[in-house]
């Protein structure tokens, strides 16, 4: 990671260090031109002051000693200069071009360079470059008009040196900027890889810590050993091995319950297999036989059981659609109409659109999971089949109450205690143990299935006293909550 990100960061940094050499090196020609201009301008205005007036009206230069010093050239700077009259005088000279005038020399060489056009007001400078005896020349030029009892005359100057003293500090001035920013860039370099190595070297140690874990070690990460920008990093990957350790508490679970439950309907049936090889009566055979397909009868409920259980328990929804609960109700009951009728138990619907007392309903909408709303309720009213004792009645039925819907699977039987009724919720309790002789072989596996179905679908099942028991007392009514769903049915979610 740490390559990748040093690729990105050391190109950028170079090109933004090679542009701003780039802008100090055109900011430092810039003034160095400035600097020499100036001092080339200064003995062109020596000689503009220096031009007089003799008595006849012609003119003369006399120009200071110190402005002989300025232009004397030098070893790498040689100079150049011209004052000249402008004959005959123009009218106007602003902006003229200085190749379209003619003028006798007062001082200097003949044939310096013009400008292409003269300045635009009188003193004003012009700058530019030419070219003299192969000699390339930085040039500035003034003119000037002179009046003196009646006459006009005009005068331009030309003051030139060459280009080498200033190429040779431009190249000095270069090399030294190189120099001084290549410094610079390798130090940035080594700054940005010394920055990232170090930045980096908490998620490098956070690495070789989780790679030298051993497969079943999930404690979560140590927080305070991280920066704190990546503290938040370290907790999802807490959360997630927090999560990881719930699935596979849940496997482990699993298998144990399964392992625990299996174990001695399989242990039964093998005896029993056994006794009947023994056993030279056929009679006896047969009812070991019939024992036995009783007994594998119940362990394959139960092994349904445990899978329903186990795909209840997985973290992810399935899709949801608009269901009917009025019509699901009806469903279920007619697909356990059969094993009620086998223990003489009267299994009823109750239809929410025959008014029962309230206003009909079209019917019973939630956005649920139809598949698992309906293992739900078929592990409900499987339940009351099989606890309620031989001979009861079951009822279930379908409404709405505010903005929830419900389903109600109510008997007659024996009942529960309502100290018990939020036992029965966990995996295998089977509740009171006087109800357990009248209820059958259940699993204890129905209403934690139920449960957990109903909660994905964010619902809740709650036990209530039922109908009333022609022995005495109350049976028991599971009620499924779902939130209600006003709406025409539709499409999934």
């Amino acid at each position: 990671m740490h390559f990748w990100l040093l690729v990105l960061l050391i190109p950028g940094t170079i090109t933004l260090l090679l542009v701003d050499s780039w802008n100090d090196y055109r900011a430092l020609s810039k003034a160095t031109r400035q600097v020499y201009d100036s001092a080339l301008l200064e003995p062109a205005r020596v000689l503009e002051t220096s031009i007089e007036f003799n008595a006849d009206g012609t003119l003369r230069l006399d120009p200071p000693f110190y402005a002989q010093v300025m232009l004397e050239s030098r070893a790498g700077n040689r100079k150049y200069y011209r004052v000249e009259e402008i004959t005959p005088p123009v009218s106007r000279l602003a902006g003229v071009s200085g190749n379209s005038i003619h003028g006798t020399t007062l001082l200097g060489m003949e044939g310096l360079p013009r400008p292409d056009a003269l300045a635009r007001k009188e003193g004003m400078p012009v700058f530019y470059n030419g070219m003299y005896r192969n000699d390339e020349l930085r040039m500035v030029a003034l003119w000037r008009d002179l009046h003196y009892e009646g006459e006009h005359r005009q005068v331009l100057v030309l003051v030139g040196e060459s280009l080498d003293m200033r190429l040779r500090m431009r190249q000095e001035v270069w090399r030294e900027g190189l120099f001084r920013d290549g410094r610079m860039l390798l130090l940035a370099v080594l700054l940005v890889w010394f920055s990232v190595e170090w930045a980096l070297r908490p998620l490098l140690h956070l690495r070789r810590e989780i790679k030298a874990r051993d497969v079943d070690n999930l404690m979560p990460l140590d927080v305070e050993q991280v920066p704190r920008e990546i503290v938040p990093l370290v907790r999802a990957v807490n959360h997630h091995i927090e999560l990881y350790r719930q699935v596979l508490g849940k496997q482990a679970q699993f298998l144990a319950d399964a392992s625990h439950q299996l174990r001695t309907p399989l242990a039964i049936m093998r005896t029993q297999a056994q006794y009947a090889l023994r056993e030279p009566d056929i009679n006896r055979v047969r009812e070991s036989l019939s024992a036995i397909v009783r007994q594998l009868g119940q362990t394959s409920r139960l092994t349904e059981q445990l899978l329903s259980l186990a795909h209840a328990s997985r973290t992810d929804v399935g899709p949801q659609y608009r269901i009917d609960l009025n019509a699901l109700a009806r469903e279920v009951v007619l697909q356990y109409l059969p094993l009620a009728r086998e223990r003489h138990q009267d299994l009823g619907w109750v239809d929410c659109r025959d008014g029962a007392g309230n206003e009909a309903l079209s019917g019973v909408w939630v956005l649920a999971n139809d598949a698992e709303i309906h293992e739900s309720v078929a592990n409900l009213v499987h339940n009351a089949i099989n606890h309620s004792g031989d001979g009861s009645t079951i009822t279930v039925s379908a409404g709405v109450e505010g903005d929830k819907a419900w389903i109600s699977v109510c008997d007659d039987g024996v009942g529960l205690h309502p100290s018990l009724r939020e036992s029965v919720f966990v995996r295998f309790d089977r509740g009171d143990p006087a109800r357990k002789g009248s209820r059958g072989s259940g699993s204890g596996l129905g209403l934690a299935i139920a449960l957990v179905y109903a909660q994905r679908n964010r619902g809740t099942i709650v036990l209530k006293d039922g109908d009333p028991s022609p022995a005495g007392g109350v049976g028991l009514c599971a009620m499924l909550h779902l939130p209600r769903q006003d709406t025409e049915p539709g499409q999934s979610a």
